[in-house]
């Protein structure tokens, strides 16, 4: 029998509580399936969790399992599940985590088909920061007569928000550092710098439109007064509290949760369409998954940091994973 590997922690606690536990092949139960997992996303909620900083929000038993966003190919099904088959490629959530792993059991509303052209790079970190980037930006109710400043404009989830509001016709002025100006330009965002000059700057981009809404994407609210002051109105100020809310609702979404399910499913079709580019700035094998997280904890990665279960190796290693990583861990915060 083969034997895989999982993620799991026995209390909460930074990285030294993470160990990489043996894992064999589960059976499925009715109404779910079993997932070889290919991909499989990190997110800084997840980290969150595991430290215990959303003890009030969510009750963990242990030991906790890692992971929520996957995609993989389906290598067994319950009797009753007749819309997928053994050797199909799909994306989606584990409802009680437990992604970080070589294979995961989920109910079967818990992932749809990976359309054909996606990889699975992009597939395997879509759900949580996708869904939760579609649920702010569907709330703003954005059209062409706004105008949108987003926070933290190349992270992880604001990247998604800048693409999805310029979708809807809004003008999207992404703030962040200036390494990741022309990453933003390239997504049709007009870039502003943080610091000292910002609301100038912000006014000055924004030539003589309003500044209709606001995303706040940097932690403890350090953007409210700067919306007050551009004049947006507080019922269009999304705070990073009101995300952290999204995060949590989505992580825990259940498997028959219909609403993610669409959303997955609408994500999907917007990134195989190019109305949405997903950004990948760190790609590493599973056994390195702790390295994986210290990364994203350096809260500098542009877009999405994920690890690889089956990653294809050529020549030595010596540290490949992490040598084209595009950030840079002198610069400021996104």
């Amino acid at each position: 029998m083969r034997i895989g590997s999982a993620v799991q922690y026995d209390r909460y606690g930074g990285f030294d509580v993470v160990e990489l536990v043996p894992q064999e092949k589960p059976e499925p139960g009715p109404g779910e399936v079993v997932v070889e997992v290919s991909v499989a996303g990190l997110n800084h909620i997840e980290r969150f969790l595991r430290e215990g900083q959303l003890r009030e929000f969510i009750d963990l038993e242990f030991p906790a399992h890692q992971g929520v966003d996957f995609a993989g190919v389906v290598r067994a099904r319950g009797a009753d599940v007749r819309d997928l088959h053994v050797g199909d490629e799909v994306m989606g959530h584990a409802p009680h985590g437990g992604s970080h792993a070589t294979w995961v059991t989920v109910p079967r509303g818990a992932v749809v088909k990976k359309p054909s052209t996606m990889t699975f790079e992009v597939a395997g970190s879509l759900y949580l920061a996708g869904c939760t980037a579609l649920s702010v930006v569907r709330s703003l109710k954005l059209g062409p007569a706004d105008t949108v400043v987003i926070s933290a404009a190349a992270g992880g989830v604001g990247h998604i928000e800048c693409q999805l509001a310029r979708d809807t016709g809004a003008t999207v002025i992404g703030l962040g550092s200036p390494r990741n100006h022309d990453a933003l330009r390239q997504i049709g965002v007009l870039p502003v710098a943080y610091g000292e000059g910002e609301e100038q700057r912000i006014r000055d981009i924004a030539e003589d439109r309003p500044i209709t809404a606001f995303i706040d994407n940097r932690e403890h609210g350090e953007n409210v007064e700067l919306a007050s002051r551009l004049g947006v109105d507080p019922k269009r100020f999304v705070s990073s509290e009101d995300r952290r809310d999204l995060e949590i609702r989505f992580l825990r979404a259940p498997g028959d949760d219909t609403e993610a399910a669409e959303m997955l499913t609408t994500l999907g079709d917007l990134v195989q369409r190019h109305k949405v580019q997903f950004i990948i700035s760190g790609y590493y094998p599973f056994e390195y998954i702790v390295d994986a997280y210290e990364d994203l904890a350096e809260m500098h990665s542009r877009g999405k940091v994920v690890v690889g279960m089956q990653p294809v190796e050529t020549g030595a290693r010596l540290h490949w994973y992490k040598s084209e990583k595009s950030r840079d861990l002198r610069d400021p915060v996104s």
